[in-house]
Protein backbone atom coordinates (compact mmCIF):
# COMPACT_ATOMS: atom_id res chain seq x y z
CA UNK A 1 0.00 0.00 0.00
CA UNK A 2 2.73 2.58 0.45
CA UNK A 3 4.56 1.23 -2.31
CA UNK A 4 1.42 2.17 -4.52
CA UNK A 5 0.59 5.34 -2.61
CA UNK A 6 4.72 6.39 -3.24
CA UNK A 7 4.29 5.64 -7.03
CA UNK A 8 0.79 7.59 -7.57
CA UNK A 9 2.09 10.69 -5.84
CA UNK A 10 5.11 10.71 -7.99
CA UNK A 11 3.10 10.12 -10.96
CA UNK A 12 2.70 13.65 -12.98
CA UNK A 13 0.04 13.64 -15.59
CA UNK A 14 -0.27 16.70 -17.56
CA UNK A 15 -2.13 15.43 -20.80
CA UNK A 16 -4.41 12.64 -20.80
CA UNK A 17 -4.95 10.30 -24.56
CA UNK A 18 -8.84 9.82 -24.71
CA UNK A 19 -9.46 7.07 -27.18
CA UNK A 20 -13.51 7.56 -28.53
CA UNK A 21 -15.76 10.18 -28.71
CA UNK A 22 -19.18 8.96 -27.58
CA UNK A 23 -21.16 9.55 -24.79
CA UNK A 24 -17.82 8.21 -22.26
CA UNK A 25 -15.14 10.01 -24.14
CA UNK A 26 -16.76 13.06 -24.86
CA UNK A 27 -17.78 13.78 -20.68
CA UNK A 28 -14.44 12.43 -20.03
CA UNK A 29 -12.56 15.39 -21.24
CA UNK A 30 -15.26 18.18 -20.29
CA UNK A 31 -15.08 16.69 -16.80
CA UNK A 32 -11.05 16.77 -16.99
CA UNK A 33 -11.51 20.87 -18.15
CA UNK A 34 -14.25 21.58 -15.29
CA UNK A 35 -11.89 19.42 -12.94
CA UNK A 36 -8.87 21.99 -13.84
CA UNK A 37 -7.02 18.55 -14.96
CA UNK A 38 -4.55 17.85 -17.43
CA UNK A 39 -5.15 19.40 -20.99
CA UNK A 40 -6.61 16.44 -23.11
CA UNK A 41 -6.61 14.63 -26.59
CA UNK A 42 -10.37 13.34 -27.81
CA UNK A 43 -9.40 10.98 -30.62
CA UNK A 44 -12.38 9.88 -32.99
CA UNK A 45 -12.78 7.55 -35.92
CA UNK A 46 -15.93 8.52 -36.67
CA UNK A 47 -17.19 11.71 -39.21
CA UNK A 48 -18.24 13.65 -36.13
CA UNK A 49 -17.05 13.57 -32.80
CA UNK A 50 -19.34 13.66 -29.54
CA UNK A 51 -21.94 11.51 -30.69
CA UNK A 52 -21.36 8.01 -30.32
CA UNK A 53 -23.03 4.60 -31.76
CA UNK A 54 -25.77 5.50 -29.56
CA UNK A 55 -26.51 8.97 -30.94
CA UNK A 56 -24.64 9.35 -33.67
CA UNK A 57 -26.62 5.88 -35.69
CA UNK A 58 -30.03 7.05 -34.37
CA UNK A 59 -32.81 7.85 -37.03
CA UNK A 60 -35.08 10.69 -36.54
CA UNK A 61 -37.61 8.32 -35.04
CA UNK A 62 -35.78 6.50 -32.21
CA UNK A 63 -36.33 8.51 -28.52
CA UNK A 64 -34.51 8.15 -25.70
CA UNK A 65 -35.87 5.55 -23.23
CA UNK A 66 -35.27 7.84 -19.88
CA UNK A 67 -37.12 11.22 -19.38
CA UNK A 68 -34.96 14.16 -20.00
CA UNK A 69 -35.38 14.87 -16.37
CA UNK A 70 -32.24 12.20 -15.91
CA UNK A 71 -30.21 12.52 -18.35
CA UNK A 72 -28.26 15.80 -17.71
CA UNK A 73 -24.57 14.96 -18.51
CA UNK A 74 -23.30 16.52 -15.15
CA UNK A 75 -24.30 14.73 -11.64
CA UNK A 76 -23.46 17.99 -10.22
CA UNK A 77 -26.15 19.58 -12.56
CA UNK A 78 -29.28 17.25 -12.46
CA UNK A 79 -31.71 19.29 -14.30
CA UNK A 80 -29.29 20.44 -17.21
CA UNK A 81 -30.23 18.60 -20.12
CA UNK A 82 -33.89 19.30 -19.27
CA UNK A 83 -33.35 22.93 -18.80
CA UNK A 84 -31.37 22.63 -22.34
CA UNK A 85 -34.32 21.34 -24.00
CA UNK A 86 -36.99 23.72 -22.27
CA UNK A 87 -34.90 26.49 -23.44
CA UNK A 88 -35.87 25.26 -26.99
CA UNK A 89 -39.12 25.73 -26.55
CA UNK A 90 -39.54 22.39 -25.32
CA UNK A 91 -42.61 22.21 -22.89
CA UNK A 92 -43.03 20.13 -19.63
CA UNK A 93 -39.22 19.29 -20.66
CA UNK A 94 -38.62 17.33 -17.67
CA UNK A 95 -40.66 14.48 -18.65
CA UNK A 96 -40.18 14.60 -22.06
CA UNK A 97 -38.73 11.11 -24.10
CA UNK A 98 -36.32 13.73 -26.15
CA UNK A 99 -35.35 12.67 -29.89
CA UNK A 100 -31.95 10.67 -29.60
CA UNK A 101 -30.60 12.68 -32.33
CA UNK A 102 -31.64 15.72 -30.04
CA UNK A 103 -29.56 14.15 -27.22
CA UNK A 104 -26.49 13.87 -29.76
CA UNK A 105 -26.93 17.60 -30.34
CA UNK A 106 -26.52 18.33 -26.86
CA UNK A 107 -23.34 16.48 -26.21
CA UNK A 108 -22.36 17.76 -29.58
CA UNK A 109 -22.27 21.39 -28.42
CA UNK A 110 -21.25 20.60 -25.02
CA UNK A 111 -17.91 19.23 -26.85
CA UNK A 112 -17.84 22.57 -28.90
CA UNK A 113 -18.11 24.77 -26.29
CA UNK A 114 -15.60 22.82 -23.87
CA UNK A 115 -13.01 22.56 -26.95
CA UNK A 116 -13.53 26.58 -27.73
CA UNK A 117 -13.59 27.98 -24.02
CA UNK A 118 -10.60 25.37 -23.16
CA UNK A 119 -7.86 27.89 -24.29
CA UNK A 120 -5.79 24.94 -26.45
CA UNK A 121 -6.06 22.46 -23.50
CA UNK A 122 -8.61 20.14 -25.45
CA UNK A 123 -8.01 18.89 -28.87
CA UNK A 124 -10.32 16.57 -31.21
CA UNK A 125 -8.10 14.35 -33.21
CA UNK A 126 -9.81 12.44 -36.08
CA UNK A 127 -8.56 9.29 -36.86
CA UNK A 128 -8.51 5.82 -35.31
CA UNK A 129 -6.09 4.34 -32.87
CA UNK A 130 -4.24 0.59 -33.36
CA UNK A 131 -1.81 0.27 -30.65
CA UNK A 132 -0.76 1.62 -27.24
CA UNK A 133 2.73 1.56 -25.82
CA UNK A 134 3.58 1.40 -22.04
CA UNK A 135 6.44 3.80 -21.64
CA UNK A 136 8.07 4.81 -18.19
CA UNK A 137 6.81 7.96 -18.23
CA UNK A 138 3.31 7.48 -19.89
CA UNK A 139 1.85 5.82 -23.23
CA UNK A 140 2.58 5.91 -27.10
CA UNK A 141 -0.11 5.90 -29.20
CA UNK A 142 -0.17 4.84 -32.64
CA UNK A 143 -2.60 5.63 -35.45
CA UNK A 144 -4.15 3.83 -38.43
CA UNK A 145 -2.33 6.57 -40.50
CA UNK A 146 1.25 5.85 -38.92
CA UNK A 147 0.85 9.52 -36.85
CA UNK A 148 1.98 8.99 -33.12
CA UNK A 149 0.36 10.95 -29.89
CA UNK A 150 2.48 10.83 -26.69
CA UNK A 151 0.16 11.49 -23.89
CA UNK A 152 0.92 10.85 -19.80
CA UNK A 153 -2.23 8.40 -19.31
CA UNK A 154 -4.64 6.92 -21.41
CA UNK A 155 -8.45 6.74 -20.94
CA UNK A 156 -10.24 3.57 -23.76
CA UNK A 157 -13.45 4.91 -23.69
CA UNK A 158 -14.94 2.66 -26.48
CA UNK A 159 -17.94 2.12 -26.72
CA UNK A 160 -20.34 -1.11 -27.25
CA UNK A 161 -18.71 -3.32 -29.87
CA UNK A 162 -20.28 -5.08 -32.48
CA UNK A 163 -22.63 -8.07 -31.82
CA UNK A 164 -21.28 -11.50 -32.15
CA UNK A 165 -22.79 -13.58 -35.28
CA UNK A 166 -25.62 -15.77 -34.23
CA UNK A 167 -25.34 -19.50 -33.52
CA UNK A 168 -25.50 -21.64 -37.20
CA UNK A 169 -24.86 -18.41 -39.21
CA UNK A 170 -21.76 -18.36 -41.03
CA UNK A 171 -20.85 -14.45 -42.54
CA UNK A 172 -18.81 -15.67 -45.10
CA UNK A 173 -21.47 -17.62 -46.32
CA UNK A 174 -24.27 -15.23 -46.45
CA UNK A 175 -24.03 -12.20 -49.06
CA UNK A 176 -23.95 -8.92 -47.80
CA UNK A 177 -27.49 -8.54 -48.92
CA UNK A 178 -28.80 -11.09 -47.17
CA UNK A 179 -27.12 -10.62 -43.74
CA UNK A 180 -26.49 -7.35 -41.86
CA UNK A 181 -24.20 -7.86 -38.74
CA UNK A 182 -24.15 -4.71 -37.64
CA UNK A 183 -27.60 -3.24 -36.94
CA UNK A 184 -26.40 0.18 -36.58
CA UNK A 185 -25.18 0.69 -40.22
CA UNK A 186 -27.18 2.89 -42.30
CA UNK A 187 -28.15 0.56 -45.35
CA UNK A 188 -30.14 -2.14 -43.18
CA UNK A 189 -33.24 -1.33 -44.73
CA UNK A 190 -31.88 -0.98 -48.61
CA UNK A 191 -33.16 -3.00 -51.34
CA UNK A 192 -36.42 -4.35 -49.63
CA UNK A 193 -39.88 -3.90 -50.57
CA UNK A 194 -43.54 -4.81 -49.13
CA UNK A 195 -43.17 -8.22 -50.16
CA UNK A 196 -39.55 -9.19 -48.20
CA UNK A 197 -39.60 -10.77 -44.89
CA UNK A 198 -36.92 -9.54 -42.19
CA UNK A 199 -35.79 -11.54 -39.66
CA UNK A 200 -34.65 -9.71 -36.39
CA UNK A 201 -32.36 -12.15 -34.11
CA UNK A 202 -33.03 -10.51 -31.24
CA UNK A 203 -36.13 -9.22 -29.20
CA UNK A 204 -34.44 -6.30 -27.39
CA UNK A 205 -33.73 -2.51 -27.36
CA UNK A 206 -31.88 -2.72 -30.62
CA UNK A 207 -34.67 -4.69 -32.43
CA UNK A 208 -36.68 -2.34 -31.52
CA UNK A 209 -34.23 0.60 -33.28
CA UNK A 210 -34.50 -1.62 -36.62
CA UNK A 211 -38.29 -2.27 -36.78
CA UNK A 212 -38.79 1.36 -35.64
CA UNK A 213 -36.74 2.61 -38.31
CA UNK A 214 -37.67 0.11 -41.21
CA UNK A 215 -41.26 1.38 -40.18
CA UNK A 216 -40.07 5.06 -40.35
CA UNK A 217 -38.95 4.69 -43.87
CA UNK A 218 -41.69 3.19 -45.47
CA UNK A 219 -41.06 -0.44 -45.20
CA UNK A 220 -44.46 -2.21 -45.30
CA UNK A 221 -43.29 -6.55 -45.33
CA UNK A 222 -43.25 -8.60 -42.64
CA UNK A 223 -40.68 -8.09 -39.87
CA UNK A 224 -40.14 -11.13 -37.47
CA UNK A 225 -38.21 -11.18 -34.09
CA UNK A 226 -36.64 -14.26 -33.19
CA UNK A 227 -34.88 -14.68 -29.25
CA UNK A 228 -34.36 -17.64 -26.87
CA UNK A 229 -37.09 -16.23 -24.91
CA UNK A 230 -38.97 -14.08 -27.55
CA UNK A 231 -39.27 -10.87 -23.94
CA UNK A 232 -39.92 -7.16 -25.24
CA UNK A 233 -39.12 -4.21 -22.87
CA UNK A 234 -41.38 -3.20 -21.19
CA UNK A 235 -42.81 0.11 -21.19
CA UNK A 236 -42.44 3.06 -18.76
CA UNK A 237 -45.28 4.20 -16.67
CA UNK A 238 -46.29 7.43 -14.22
CA UNK A 239 -46.52 4.98 -10.86
CA UNK A 240 -47.32 6.76 -7.31
CA UNK A 241 -44.73 7.89 -4.74
CA UNK A 242 -43.67 5.07 -2.22
CA UNK A 243 -41.16 5.14 0.48
CA UNK A 244 -37.56 3.34 -1.09
CA UNK A 245 -35.94 0.75 0.81
CA UNK A 246 -32.55 2.49 2.45
CA UNK A 247 -30.44 -0.45 2.95
CA UNK A 248 -28.47 -2.92 0.21
CA UNK A 249 -30.12 -5.98 -0.09
CA UNK A 250 -28.29 -9.43 -0.14
CA UNK A 251 -27.21 -10.59 -3.04
CA UNK A 252 -28.38 -14.61 -3.47
CA UNK A 253 -29.98 -14.63 -6.35
CA UNK A 254 -33.05 -16.38 -5.16
CA UNK A 255 -33.28 -14.48 -2.38
CA UNK A 256 -33.13 -11.09 -4.46
CA UNK A 257 -36.09 -13.06 -6.67
CA UNK A 258 -38.23 -13.39 -3.70
CA UNK A 259 -37.23 -10.18 -2.14
CA UNK A 260 -38.23 -8.07 -5.34
CA UNK A 261 -41.81 -9.88 -6.20
CA UNK A 262 -42.72 -9.31 -2.42
CA UNK A 263 -41.96 -5.55 -2.94
CA UNK A 264 -43.51 -5.79 -6.11
CA UNK A 265 -47.48 -6.82 -4.93
CA UNK A 266 -46.68 -3.92 -2.26
CA UNK A 267 -45.06 -1.51 -4.67
CA UNK A 268 -46.06 -2.63 -8.34
CA UNK A 269 -43.14 -3.65 -10.34
CA UNK A 270 -41.62 -0.67 -11.49
CA UNK A 271 -41.24 0.35 -8.48
CA UNK A 272 -39.56 -2.45 -7.13
CA UNK A 273 -36.99 -2.11 -9.70
CA UNK A 274 -35.89 1.69 -9.90
CA UNK A 275 -35.57 1.07 -5.68
CA UNK A 276 -32.93 -1.24 -6.44
CA UNK A 277 -30.98 1.59 -9.03
CA UNK A 278 -29.05 2.97 -5.70
CA UNK A 279 -27.69 -0.28 -4.98
CA UNK A 280 -26.72 -2.23 -7.91
CA UNK A 281 -23.66 -1.40 -8.65
CA UNK A 282 -22.37 -2.20 -4.84
CA UNK A 283 -24.80 -5.19 -5.02
CA UNK A 284 -23.12 -6.74 -8.35
CA UNK A 285 -19.16 -6.02 -6.29
CA UNK A 286 -20.22 -7.97 -3.63
CA UNK A 287 -21.83 -10.81 -4.83
CA UNK A 288 -19.68 -13.74 -5.78
CA UNK A 289 -18.72 -15.21 -8.78
CA UNK A 290 -21.04 -18.08 -8.92
CA UNK A 291 -24.11 -15.33 -8.00
CA UNK A 292 -23.11 -13.25 -10.60
CA UNK A 293 -22.55 -16.22 -13.29
CA UNK A 294 -26.59 -17.33 -11.90
CA UNK A 295 -27.66 -14.13 -12.45
CA UNK A 296 -26.32 -14.14 -15.83
CA UNK A 297 -27.58 -17.28 -16.50
CA UNK A 298 -31.14 -17.48 -15.92
CA UNK A 299 -32.21 -13.84 -14.43
CA UNK A 300 -30.16 -11.37 -17.06
CA UNK A 301 -32.87 -11.36 -19.93
CA UNK A 302 -35.95 -10.71 -17.03
CA UNK A 303 -33.50 -8.16 -15.74
CA UNK A 304 -33.10 -6.46 -18.87
CA UNK A 305 -36.71 -6.21 -20.11
CA UNK A 306 -37.95 -4.71 -16.47
CA UNK A 307 -34.40 -2.50 -16.02
CA UNK A 308 -34.35 -0.96 -19.76
CA UNK A 309 -38.08 0.28 -20.38
CA UNK A 310 -39.45 1.40 -23.55
CA UNK A 311 -41.12 5.29 -23.64
CA UNK A 312 -44.91 5.40 -23.93
CA UNK A 313 -44.49 6.82 -27.68
CA UNK A 314 -42.23 3.70 -28.55
CA UNK A 315 -44.47 1.25 -26.61
CA UNK A 316 -47.59 2.18 -28.50
CA UNK A 317 -45.74 2.35 -31.90
CA UNK A 318 -44.60 -1.58 -31.28
CA UNK A 319 -48.22 -2.53 -30.20
CA UNK A 320 -49.14 -1.12 -33.38
CA UNK A 321 -47.26 -2.81 -35.40
CA UNK A 322 -47.73 -6.02 -33.46
CA UNK A 323 -51.26 -5.53 -33.41
CA UNK A 324 -51.63 -4.78 -37.66
CA UNK A 325 -49.48 -8.33 -38.37
CA UNK A 326 -46.24 -6.27 -38.83
CA UNK A 327 -44.25 -7.64 -36.40
CA UNK A 328 -44.19 -10.96 -35.13
CA UNK A 329 -42.18 -11.98 -31.69
CA UNK A 330 -41.28 -15.11 -31.28
CA UNK A 331 -39.41 -17.45 -28.70
CA UNK A 332 -36.33 -20.05 -30.34
CA UNK A 333 -33.45 -21.58 -31.19
CA UNK A 334 -31.17 -20.72 -34.52
CA UNK A 335 -30.08 -23.55 -36.13
CA UNK A 336 -28.70 -22.67 -39.22
CA UNK A 337 -28.79 -20.37 -42.15
CA UNK A 338 -28.96 -21.24 -45.98
CA UNK A 339 -28.18 -18.77 -48.57
CA UNK A 340 -30.37 -19.40 -52.25
CA UNK A 341 -32.20 -17.51 -54.35
CA UNK A 342 -31.84 -14.01 -53.18
CA UNK A 343 -32.94 -15.28 -50.15
CA UNK A 344 -32.10 -16.90 -46.68
CA UNK A 345 -33.46 -20.02 -45.55
CA UNK A 346 -34.13 -20.32 -41.80
CA UNK A 347 -33.45 -23.41 -39.81
CA UNK A 348 -34.69 -23.16 -36.32
CA UNK A 349 -35.97 -24.54 -33.43
CA UNK A 350 -39.08 -22.94 -31.18
CA UNK A 351 -38.69 -22.76 -27.53
CA UNK A 352 -39.98 -26.09 -26.00
CA UNK A 353 -40.40 -27.62 -29.07
CA UNK A 354 -38.29 -30.75 -30.47
CA UNK A 355 -38.81 -30.65 -34.17
CA UNK A 356 -36.63 -28.05 -36.02
CA UNK A 357 -38.93 -25.79 -38.45
CA UNK A 358 -37.39 -23.91 -41.76
CA UNK A 359 -38.46 -19.75 -42.34
CA UNK A 360 -37.79 -18.36 -45.72
CA UNK A 361 -36.50 -14.77 -45.08
CA UNK A 362 -35.17 -11.60 -47.66
CA UNK A 363 -33.19 -10.69 -44.94
CA UNK A 364 -31.39 -11.14 -41.71
CA UNK A 365 -30.33 -8.79 -39.29
CA UNK A 366 -28.10 -9.13 -36.12
CA UNK A 367 -29.81 -7.40 -33.25
CA UNK A 368 -28.33 -9.63 -30.50
CA UNK A 369 -26.65 -7.16 -28.36
CA UNK A 370 -23.29 -5.98 -28.10
CA UNK A 371 -19.76 -7.81 -28.12
CA UNK A 372 -18.27 -7.79 -24.63
CA UNK A 373 -15.64 -10.77 -24.81
CA UNK A 374 -12.41 -9.49 -25.32
CA UNK A 375 -11.71 -13.43 -26.37
CA UNK A 376 -13.53 -12.66 -30.00
CA UNK A 377 -13.34 -8.98 -30.26
CA UNK A 378 -11.79 -7.97 -33.89
CA UNK A 379 -11.05 -4.22 -33.13
CA UNK A 380 -7.39 -3.76 -33.88
CA UNK A 381 -6.90 -2.36 -30.21
CA UNK A 382 -8.25 -3.98 -28.24
CA UNK A 383 -7.00 -7.37 -29.92
CA UNK A 384 -3.64 -5.62 -29.53
CA UNK A 385 -3.64 -4.94 -25.76
CA UNK A 386 -5.07 -8.36 -25.30
CA UNK A 387 -2.27 -10.33 -27.19
CA UNK A 388 0.68 -7.74 -25.13
CA UNK A 389 -0.91 -8.44 -21.74
CA UNK A 390 -1.98 -4.75 -21.08
CA UNK A 391 -5.74 -5.77 -20.72
CA UNK A 392 -7.53 -8.74 -19.91
CA UNK A 393 -10.90 -9.98 -19.67
CA UNK A 394 -13.03 -9.54 -16.44
CA UNK A 395 -13.95 -12.72 -15.10
CA UNK A 396 -17.96 -13.32 -16.68
CA UNK A 397 -16.61 -12.05 -20.07
CA UNK A 398 -18.50 -9.37 -19.88
CA UNK A 399 -15.67 -6.33 -21.41
CA UNK A 400 -11.65 -4.98 -19.84
CA UNK A 401 -11.70 -5.96 -16.57
CA UNK A 402 -11.13 -2.79 -14.25
CA UNK A 403 -10.72 -2.05 -10.62
CA UNK A 404 -13.12 0.35 -8.39
CA UNK A 405 -11.32 3.27 -9.70
CA UNK A 406 -11.37 2.58 -13.58
CA UNK A 407 -7.63 1.39 -14.54
CA UNK A 408 -7.01 -1.60 -15.82
CA UNK A 409 -6.28 -4.79 -14.84
CA UNK A 410 -3.56 -6.43 -16.88
CA UNK A 411 -2.30 -10.36 -17.65
CA UNK A 412 -0.21 -9.99 -14.64
CA UNK A 413 -3.16 -8.59 -12.20
CA UNK A 414 -1.86 -5.28 -11.73
CA UNK A 415 -4.15 -2.54 -12.29
CA UNK A 416 -2.47 0.42 -14.42
CA UNK A 417 -2.69 3.88 -13.24
CA UNK A 418 -1.92 5.24 -16.77
CA UNK A 419 -4.81 3.36 -18.12
CA UNK A 420 -8.29 3.73 -17.27
CA UNK A 421 -11.39 2.08 -19.16
CA UNK A 422 -15.00 3.65 -19.09
CA UNK A 423 -18.93 2.87 -20.29
CA UNK A 424 -20.16 -0.02 -21.19
CA UNK A 425 -17.13 -2.40 -21.88
CA UNK A 426 -16.37 -2.01 -17.83
CA UNK A 427 -19.67 -4.04 -17.22
CA UNK A 428 -17.87 -6.62 -15.47
CA UNK A 429 -16.79 -4.42 -12.34
CA UNK A 430 -20.07 -2.22 -12.26
CA UNK A 431 -22.67 -3.82 -13.97
CA UNK A 432 -25.13 -1.26 -14.39
CA UNK A 433 -22.69 0.95 -16.52
CA UNK A 434 -24.20 1.35 -19.74
CA UNK A 435 -26.91 4.01 -19.12
CA UNK A 436 -26.49 8.01 -18.72
CA UNK A 437 -26.74 8.23 -14.83
CA UNK A 438 -24.13 5.73 -14.26
CA UNK A 439 -21.35 6.66 -16.85
CA UNK A 440 -21.68 10.33 -16.12
CA UNK A 441 -20.86 9.47 -12.39
CA UNK A 442 -18.22 7.06 -13.38
CA UNK A 443 -16.27 9.94 -16.28
CA UNK A 444 -16.83 12.32 -13.38
CA UNK A 445 -14.93 10.17 -10.84
CA UNK A 446 -12.38 9.41 -13.29
CA UNK A 447 -11.51 12.63 -14.24
CA UNK A 448 -11.23 13.41 -10.68
CA UNK A 449 -8.64 10.98 -9.84
CA UNK A 450 -6.82 12.10 -12.93
CA UNK A 451 -7.33 15.98 -12.23
CA UNK A 452 -5.81 15.01 -8.93
CA UNK A 453 -9.74 16.21 -7.22
CA UNK A 454 -9.92 13.06 -5.46
CA UNK A 455 -7.42 13.82 -2.53
CA UNK A 456 -10.10 16.65 -1.53
CA UNK A 457 -12.19 15.57 1.27
CA UNK A 458 -10.09 12.15 1.79
CA UNK A 459 -11.56 10.44 -1.51
CA UNK A 460 -7.86 8.94 -2.35
CA UNK A 461 -6.81 7.42 0.82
Amino acid sequence: MAARLRDLIGMRIDHVAIIGAGFSGTLQAINLLRHKGPRATLIERAATPGLGLAYGAAHPSHVLNVRASNMSAFPDQPGHFAEWLAARGVADAGNAFAARVTYGAYLRELLDAAVAGSAGRLSVVRGAVTGLEQRADGVALTMADGSAIGADAAVLAVGNLPPHDPPGLDPAVLPDDLYKGDPWAGDVGDGLNDSDTVLVIGTGLTMIDVALMLEARGFGGRIVALSRRGLLPRRHESGAAWERIDERPATVASALVRRVRARAAEIGWRNAVDELRPFTQPMWANASAAERARFLRHLRPWWDVHRHRLAPQVADRLDAMVARGQLEVIAGKTLGFEAGGGAVTLHWRPRGADVAQIMPVRRVVNCTGPLGDLGRTTDPLLVALRDSGAIRPDAAHLGIDVNGAGEVIGADGCANPRLFALGPMTRGAFWEIVAVPDIRRQTWDVARRLSNAHWVGGEGL
